[in-house]
């Protein structure tokens, strides 16, 4: 299942850097499927199936506090052991989605989607 992050993050910047996806934005920061990703152009979702424009910027999920893309996180499965935001989190509020449970099959496929074999 994905990691989401909570309205009890303190903005403390600790996990950004940690995610091997770039899946973590500042609050108010638009984003896009292809950022540090090999993503470009239409690509189909491993988890929906759905035709996306990878390239397209969306609208932040948060303007208050930092938040995971969904299609993006893959709770740092082929790079940790665990997922890196929250085992940095001071306040331990990066936890599971209980709305995108994924096996780890599905991050894996996931993972390779995003940054190629």
């Amino acid at each position: 299942m994905a990691i989401k992050i909570t309205d009890e993050c303190i903005n403390c910047d600790a996990c950004i850097s940690e995610c091997p996806n770039n899946a973590i934005y500042e609050p108010d920061t638009e984003w896009a499927l292809s950022d540090e990703t090999t993503l470009s152009g239409d690509v189909t979702s491993p988890s929906t199936g759905d035709v996306m424009d990878a390239d397209e910027k969306f609208e932040p999920k948060s303007d208050e506090f930092y938040f995971i893309v969904t299609d993006k996180c893959t709770e740092c499965k082929g790079f940790h052991d665990e997922p890196q935001c929250a085992s940095v989190c001071p306040v331990d509020c990066c936890v599971p989605d209980e709305d995108h449970e994924e096996t780890e099959e599905q991050l894996m496929a996931k993972k390779v989607w995003l940054h190629g074999e």
